[in-house]
């Protein structure tokens, strides 16, 4: 497993188990069943996506961690840690600060390193606190 969780919440989808519709958490999410619809953690939490070895999710992945290890129809937005399982099979884009990939496993999409925009748009909003006047949009012109 990623990290040590030991007050996080673990909610699980069952085998044989169908769920139509959004699921909004924080904690834990362990997708053994099959998922019509988006998962989407709290902004705010410390959350954890696992798609089990026969689990599906037909639908957007958004969480910070997330492991897959089943498959996902959509596409994976891991801001900060995705693993890629040997069994795993995505048929959408990965957005991933850090990715893990097992070989076995297949990704038919893009994979999108996302950390540095965001290491871009930090740089540029504290070069905005240094220098009064200028605008991030006017800094990003000037590189």
């Amino acid at each position: 497993m990623w990290r040590s969780r030991k007050s996080a919440a673990t909610t699980l989808v069952s085998r044989d188990t169908l769920i139509t519709g959004d699921i909004h958490f924080s904690g834990m999410l362990d997708i053994e069943g099959t998922v019509h619809g988006n998962i989407i953690a709290r902004p705010d939490s410390d959350a954890l996506v696992r798609v089990i070895d026969g689990g599906c999710v037909e639908g957007e992945i958004r969480s910070p961690v997330v492991i897959v290890n089943g498959e996902v129809r959509g596409n994976v937005h891991a801001s900060l840690h995705i693993e890629l399982a040997p069994r795993a099979r995505v048929s959408g884009d990965v957005y991933y600060a850090l990715i893990e990939m097992a070989a076995g496993c297949a990704v038919n999409g893009q994979l999108v390193h996302t950390a540095a925009l965001a290491d871009a748009r930090g740089e540029a909003e504290s070069s905005n606190e240094l220098t009064s006047g200028f605008t991030a949009a006017t800094l990003a012109k000037v590189d």
